[in-house]
């Protein structure tokens, strides 16, 4: 038994270095986007090669960095609770949190596109289609526009307006409100 508490201390020692290597990488990151590993250690106030034993490179620690976003993203979204309610009105939310979401986290505007499909991207996309269904069976959201294009041209309006809030095109806050009203007219059933 004895033998097992050094192991569970030094695993637990190593948890609590990744924490605190993870909060300081988002904290540091958002503020400085090109920060690199021998900050991100200061910061954590840890060696740098306790980031290198966690995280083999700066890529690594960025999709871990990434991950945590978006799981509390995630977790954000769920809270909305996206099965009540009018759909187009949830659909907005959704989106509203999302630029909360970046102006609380600058880095998601600086991330580089991945020349592949990014697989965190799938479980927004998925309420984006389950709201955007919801909202077409109920009347809410257009019928003359299948549903998976309408997921398609949602997100990448959103990431539109992400490019130009990084570009320093638009404000955050011109670039939600913008979003918002070009996704309601986008959305909205066409009156006959």
């Amino acid at each position: 038994m004895s033998e097992n508490k050094p192991v569970r201390r030094r695993r637990a020692d190593a948890d609590r270095s990744r924490t605190a290597i993870l909060a300081a990488a988002v904290v540091l990151l958002d503020e400085q986007p090109d920060a690199s590993l021998e900050r991100i250690a200061e910061a954590a106030h840890v060696t740098r090669q306790t980031v290198y034993a966690h995280f083999t490179s700066r890529d690594v620690l960025l999709n871990a960095v990434l991950d945590v976003l978006t799981q509390e993203t995630l977790e954000a979204i769920d809270a909305l609770e996206l099965n009540e309610g009018p759909a187009l009105d949830k659909l907005l939310r959704l989106i509203n949190l999302s630029w909360r979401t970046f102006e609380q986290h600058p880095l998601l505007l600086h991330v580089p596109q991945t020349a592949g499909p990014d697989d965190r991207h799938d479980p927004v996309t998925e309420r984006f289609a389950r709201l955007i269904r919801r909202g077409q069976r109920a009347g809410e959201i257009t019928r003359e526009l299948p549903a998976d294009w309408l997921v398609t041209a949602v997100i990448a309006l959103g990431h539109a307006a992400g490019e130009s809030t990084a570009a320093g095109q638009l404000s955050t806050r011109t670039a939600n409100k913008t979003l918002n009203t070009t996704i309601t007219r986008l959305l909205a059933p066409t009156a006959r």
